[in-house]
């Protein structure tokens, strides 16, 4: 098989596209026939020897990537026939592997795609899509009454984040950084878009709470940015606003950390923040992730939720690496050999 392999920790070029042996599914494994494997930006920290803040514990030579659909072509010891051409999708774990024409998985893992759904939106839905479930557990329900505000609208999460809030009757504020991100946010349903690489973004947001919602504030802030973006955000908070934090990618995956506050300040400001990655989100799904992917793969079934979508081919994984870096792509970045 293709597949792309890292031999050596650094930049996107160190992603090399190359021939390597099939993997052979052991006992409860099946092999895939990728059709679409999914990449993260958890992916070009690890490209680069680093998780979050700390050492990659990846060994070298590797195979990248943790999110995979396609057809189920082999079958390991002890796994039921019927899986056996299949149309599935999994979440790999902690096990790379993602990025190549086949790949193994137990088949705890697996789950079969809806009907009308392709690969590579049953990948974004498998892994963005049960991080946007989680998330969402955080808000205690949206409604009618909500004003949310989606820094990163047009990102892979920020897409199902404003369908999510506009389908539960919220106003939608969605952020993006240029007029191509902004028009997409739009076209997604957001009550309004506004590009937050202008200096006037927060005025603008202020311009439309007054004509439209009497200068309430916002209600929630679903907060992937951080920095100076995410303290803007937060100041257009109302009394009693969330604060919900799932990333920092505005400070930097690889040595940002979360915007935070003091007790006093949250007090000071009346609203409320909290980190919701991790074992939190985890523990708030009664510690099987299992429930959040089906959960994101039944909202897509149902046409409720619809994942933007940006393909590169397989051997473009490096490429598409440094689109992902450089904040160039919109959506769920998915490779397809």
């Amino acid at each position: 098989m293709h597949a792309v392999r890292l031999h050596a920790f650094g930049p996107a070029e160190n992603l090399t596209y190359e021939r390597t042996e099939d993997p052979a599914p052991g006992p409860g494994q099946v092999r895939i026939a990728v059709a679409a494997a999914g990449v993260h930006l958890l992916d070009t920290a690890l490209r680069e020897g680093m998780r979050g803040p700390y050492p990659s514990t990846t060994e070298l030579p590797t195979v990248p990537g943790r999110e995979v659909a396609g057809t189920v072509e082999s079958l390991g010891e002890g796994v039921a026939a019927d899986w056996l051409g299949k149309r599935v999708v999994a979440h790999l774990g902690m096990v790379p592997g993602g990025y190549a024409e086949l790949a193994v998985t137990d088949t705890a893992r697996l789950h079969e795609i809806p009907a009308g759904l392709d690969e590579a939106e049953a990948v974004a839905m498998i892994g963005t899509g049960r991080t946007t479930m989680g998330i969402l557990q955080f808000t205690d329900g949206l409604g009618p009454g909500d004003i949310v505000l989606v820094p990163a609208a047009a990102g892979g999460i920020g897409t199902l984040l404003v369908q999510y809030a506009k389908n539960a009757g919220a106003a939608v504020i969605g952020l993006a950084g240029g007029p191509a991100k902004v028009a997409r946010v739009t076209a997604n349903g957001a009550d309004l878009a506004v590009d937050y690489t202008l200096p006037d973004w927060p005025a603008q947001v202020r311009d439309h709470l007054r004509e439209r919602h009497d200068g309430r504030g916002a209600t929630v802030v679903f907060d992937s940015v951080g920095g100076g973006t995410g303290l803007a955000a937060v100041d257009l908070l109302a009394k009693g606003g969330k604060h919900i934090v799932f990333g920092w990618s505005g400070e930097g995956l690889h040595d940002g950390a979360p915007l935070t506050f003091t007790d006093g300040e949250l007090a000071e400001r009346g609203i409320t923040s909290e980190s919701v990655l991790g074992p939190v989100m985890l523990q708030k799904a009664g510690g099987d992730i299992r429930v959040l992917e089906e959960r994101s793969l039944a909202e897509a079934a149902a046409g409720r939720l619809r994942p933007a979508v940006q393909r590169f081919p397989l051997a473009e994984a490096a490429r598409a690496h440094r689109a992902l870096e450089t904040r160039g792509t919109m959506g769920k970045v998915v490779l397809e050999p």
